[in-house]
């Protein structure tokens, strides 16, 4: 009759009820559930099943002896009473692992030093020789844990951790641990799904740990069936032959597992350097039939499996690291719901996060949560069904994100387009009867709508300039977002008074809500100044509210009410769109990017790569959320730099640059003030020595004076595509920008 041990199988916290199942599984005698891990009785066959099948297990400790303990010397004489020449030969390597609450032993570097010195010393031969010490591949690990003055003394015969499967070599941030990941599988029924045939795809799969957890269940692989050195390896009663009868088993099965036809498993990943590395993970963990990965942001993932089967989404989004700023989790979250919902339906959702309020934001309801740890961390699994009746009604909309926290305020570059001065206006609630000069420009107003109104809906246009002081003595702009209105007014002429010139922004803001059928507290009213010597625009509210937009095939984020401008230059929608349409495999470089609202566009169009700059880090932020929005990674690259000094030290080389600069800039950040007439031949000269053989740059602004200087028309073949940058909405502006396509001659 074989010998019956007590063995301890730890695990991360969270899981020890699927440790549990998996033991009785594996044939454990009465196991029983503990604080992240399971006691459990069996004979060694048992305990080199565990160490080899055990998919959740960190390690597998047999225990040696307990003993009463009171302090640091009782502690030796504990572990010196054990016959170690039954274990370790006395030229053999050991490690020490010590944890828990021992009176006189301060820390755990200590309790290890007391239990190493009395194994060496009862090892020790006449000769001085011992046992060294290798904390790295000792041939034994002997784990200590004291508590409540008793002494639980054990042997590691896992060695490594046993989550080291040993195929994941390269990986990359924020890596998710094998074991923990094979619990989200367990969790999320994908063995039940595998038996049926059903499909997986990870659409943000960084180091594949999902995807190679989940074929090694399909194919019943043994998780460790590739670990060379174990803890029992050197170890003096490990017996060989069991151990090789177990693996020869776990290696049968896992032969005929392979030979079956593989299932659908695929994975996506942004940046296509972790694309071999991945790909090496795979191979070396003999699953390159089984698992396929390819390079795609989330904003193109549609699994399409072969035969048009359903099955498991399982996804671990970033919890705020590789994003940078925690703000744009938000915007990622929501556009991973609305691939889950438009790309995904009939299939199950598997979503592993750090931050669980986040998943609100995908609109999706889950049917079950489970609380984890990954690390320290408390994470939540939340899975889903990908069914109409589960998603969060209206979740599809554009979304006003409120009470999130403002950006900070912007190193700011003034701009002559950009609104300024006084504190955000509401118009005022009316129903009372317009008068004459009211009525007039409600008239003008109607006018307006009804055409801007038919071509914006032709083009599927949601934002656009509907009135631009058309009449001289209503002198306003009106931008519409949506159901919202944005009025900017100009500067009265010094002929006309103040008095008259508030009274007729009052008829403006009277007629507004009638005409355009809103509520009068969607229109924001701002005034534009004109700018002069060192006046900067300052920040207007801090309300934090964000309306989602469409524009193209991307979306964008605009306030309309803390800042001087609102996150997007409505009169450059044509030349966003021109971008798009010329980026694909373009490696494109947006400076002065603003929010990044043209980089967006070029993502989404395939550019190859982007690199957007800007001295402030408000817009910088706005950008990243702007790219999170529409699915995309943090493989863009957003550089906070003064543009003009960036260029000077850049080395960079770029298909397709956009130059949109501000008229000047004085921020305290720079140490001289940038002026576009002034600076221009300098700004371009450096962009194109940036430019690609047979790229484009695209240079614009908007001071109406400006003289583009004739020595670059000499040096570079340029052209003026301002009049085909202009839609229908500013043609009445035609001074609103200029902008030249310039490439080398």
């Amino acid at each position: 009759m074989r010998e019956t041990l007590e063995l301890f199988v730890t695990c991360p916290r969270g899981i020890e009820g699927l440790l549990l199942e998996e033991m009785k599984a594996l044939g454990a005698q009465s196991p029983r559930e503990t604080h992240s891990g399971v006691s459990l009785q069996g004979d060694m066959q048992l305990a080199y099943r565990i160490c080899l099948w055990s998919r959740l297990a960190n390690r597998v400790l047999l225990i040696l002896e307990r003993f009463p303990v009171a302090d640091a010397q009782g502690l030796y004489e504990g572990v010196a009473g054990i016959d170690w020449s039954q274990h370790l030969l006395p030229e053999g390597s050991l490690a020490v692992d010590f944890g828990g609450i021992l009176p006189g032993v301060d820390n755990t570097h200590f309790g290890a030093l007391k239990a190493k010195d009395a194994i060496v010393d009862g090892l020790r031969k006449a000769d001085g020789s011992r046992p060294s010490v290798d904390r790295v591949n000792p041939d034994l690990r002997i784990n200590v844990h004291c508590r409540s003055n008793e002494a639980q003394l054990a042997i590691d015969l896992s060695g490594h951790s046993l989550h080291q499967r040993g195929y994941r070599l390269q990986q990359g941030a924020a890596p998710l641990k094998e074991n923990l990941a094979a619990a989200i599988l367990l969790r999320a029924g994908w063995p039940q799904l595998a038996e049926t045939q059903g499909a997986l795809a990870d659409p943000m799969c960084g180091s594949g740990t999902f995807l190679v957890e989940a074929a090694m269940m399909a194919a019943d692989m043994a998780p460790n069936l590739q670990r060379e050195q174990w803890g029992f390896s050197h170890w003096l009663q490990h017996d060989p032959a069991l151990w090789e009868t177990v693996r020869a088993e776990a290696k049968q099965r896992a032969e005929a597992g392979l030979a079956r036809e593989p299932l659908w498993i695929r994975g996506y990943e942004a940046d296509p350097r972790l694309l071999q590395p991945l790909r090496n993970n795979i191979q070396r963990a003999g699953l390159g039939n089984w698992v396929k990965v390819y390079q795609g942001e989330l904003a193109t993932f549609a699994p399409s499996p072969d035969k048009g089967q359903k099955g498991l989404i399982v996804c671990n989004p970033p919890y705020g690291e590789r994003l940078g700023e925690a703000a744009s989790l938000v915007y990622l979250y929501q556009k991973l719901g609305e691939v889950l919902r438009q790309q995904c339906e009939g299939w199950q959702a598997a979503i592993f996060t750090g931050n669980p309020d986040l998943g609100k934001r995908m609109g999706i309801r889950s049917h079950k949560q489970y609380a984890l740890f990954n690390g320290a961390l408390p994470c939540k699994l939340l899975l889903m069904d990908l069914q109409p009746e589960r998603y969060v009604t209206g979740s599809a909309k554009p979304m006003q994100e409120r009470g999130n926290q403002s950006p900070a305020q912007p190193e700011q570059q003034a701009d002559s387009r950009q609104p300024s001065a006084p504190p955000v206006t509401d118009a005022p609630e009316t129903n009372a009867r317009l008068s004459e000069s009211a009525q007039m420009f409600a008239n003008r107003l109607k006018k307006n709508l009804k055409n801007l109104g038919k071509w914006a809906r032709q083009q599927d246009i949601s934002c656009y300039r509907v009135y631009d002081a058309d009449m001289p003595e209503f002198a306003v702009a009106i931008d519409l977002y949506g159901d919202w209105a944005h009025v900017q007014e100009y500067q009265a002429p010094e002929t006309i008074s103040e008095d008259k010139a508030r009274a007729r922004l009052q008829d403006v803001l009277v007629a507004l809500p009638g005409v355009l059928g809103i509520p009068p507290a969607q229109v924001v009213l701002k005034q534009r100044l004109r700018q002069s010597g060192s006046a900067q625009y300052q920040r207007m509210d801090r309300k934090g509210e964000f309306l989602t937009i469409s524009e193209g095939q991307v979306k964008l984020l605009v306030n309309l009410t803390d800042y001087l401008d609102t996150g997007v230059f409505l009169d450059h929608r044509p030349l966003r769109l021109r971008l798009a349409a010329e980026a694909r495999n373009k490696r494109f470089l947006n400076l002065f990017c603003y929010t990044a609202s043209a980089t967006v566009h070029a993502a989404v169009g395939g550019a190859r790569s982007t690199t957007s700059v800007d001295l402030s880090r408000t817009y910088l932020d706005w950008a990243r959320r702007n790219l999170s929005l529409n699915g995309l990674s943090d493989l863009h690259q957003l550089v906070h730099a003064d543009v003009m000094q960036w260029l000077e030290e850049d080395r960079g080389e770029y298909d397709l640059i956009f130059i949109d600069p501000p008229t000047f800039s004085n921020s305290k950040r720079l140490d001289d003030v940038f002026d576009v007439q002034r600076d221009h031949v300098r700004l371009i000269e450096m962009a194109m020595d940036r430019l690609a053989a047979g790229g484009v740059a695209y240079f614009s602004n908007n001071f109406r004076r400006f003289r583009l200087d004739a020595a670059l028309q000499d040096k570079y073949e340029v052209s003026d595509i301002s009049a085909q940058t202009l839609d229908k909405d500013f043609q009445r502006n035609t001074r609103i920008h200029r902008t030249w396509r310039i490439s080398r001659r």
